[in-house]
């Protein structure tokens, strides 16, 4: 088995690895070349020019390309799901040399929630030793997701658009303008999330950044931060199985920080992972099970 190239192919971003046949090899490339940036009759010509960077080597990809927004839709597989689930689901492309992998779904009589990407992140997770076979993840982005397995198998998926919020919000309609500031831990962070935990009058309390600056109760820089506060500990603070529970925390920088911090207030306690590390061990057990 010899080197090939590997995609995690999301929304508005994009991941390429060259691999070699024990894992990353060197070269990664990282830019905006979403699925949302592309048509369906691009994607050939963008496998041409990953592979004119990485190498002339074979495909995997994993996200939101396999979507009903991608090149071709990957049928999802249903939740409880593992990394021989979706090796089985893959839509294997001989001409272009590209195996494409599914999402997974999970079809509950109360719920209903999707993934396509994340569960590569988690289930490599497990592979790699990063994180125990019965976990709670938490992985913060645009859309957050909670995801838990048990037996190493993804058993349940919970979806919170909290970024997607708190971006509608700073772009358009009544707060816009008041939330340009820096959003950090901080004194005004933390009053968001007290705020935030447990409210049932989300939308009241987002009205409240307005009427809190209004009245001088909140410092204009300090809008965008309370916001935020609110919005991750209204997303955090809806889980009622977080006391005294370790969370896998899937993300890094300052988003992983402000959720890390959103989970002890909650009373969890977040270990963060690599999350390249753990989508590289998903994808390279993907590639081996797919040969």
């Amino acid at each position: 088995m010899g080197d090939y190239i590997a995609i995690d192919w999301g929304t508005t971003n994009r991941r390429a690895w060259h691999m070699s046949a024990h894992g990353i090899s060197g070269d990664v490339l990282k830019d905006g070349r979403g699925v949302l940036s592309l048509k369906a009759d691009e994607y050939p010509s963008e496998i041409i020019a990953l592979r004119e960077r990485l190498g002339d080597f074979p495909v995997i990809a994993a996200g939101m390309v396999g979507s009903n927004r991608g090149w071709h839709e990957v049928a999802y597989v249903d939740a409880p799901a593992g990394l021989d689930d979706l090796a089985n689901a893959a839509l294997k492309l001989p001409e272009q040399g590209v195996v494409m992998i599914p999402g997974v779904a999970l079809r509950g009589a109360e719920r209903a929630d999707v993934m396509r990407g994340e569960e590569v992140q988690v289930l490599g997770a497990i592979a790699a030793g990063l994180a125990p076979a019965d976990a709670l993840f938490c992985q913060p982005g645009t859309h957050n997701k909670w995801i838990a397995t048990t037996g190493g198998r993804v058993s349940d998926i919970a979806t919170a658009m909290t970024g997607e919020l708190f971006a509608l919000l700073r772009g358009s309609g009544i707060l816009a303008g008041m939330l340009d500031g820096a959003v950090a831990d901080g004194a005004a962070f933390r009053e968001g999330l007290s705020r935030g935990a447990g409210a049932r009058d989300l939308t009241v309390a987002l009205f409240e950044v307005r009427a809190r600056v209004l009245l001088d109760r909140l410092a204009p820089d300090d809008a965008a931060a309370f916001a935020s506060g609110v919005l991750i500990g209204a997303d955090v603070g809806a889980r009622d199985d977080l006391a005294g529970r370790e969370v896998q925390l899937l993300a890094g920088g300052a988003l992983a920080d402000l959720y890390a911090a959103a989970i002890d207030h909650c009373g969890g306690r977040a270990t963060t992972l690599d999350s390249e590390r753990a989508f590289a061990a998903g994808i390279h057990r993907l590639w081996e099970m797919t040969r």
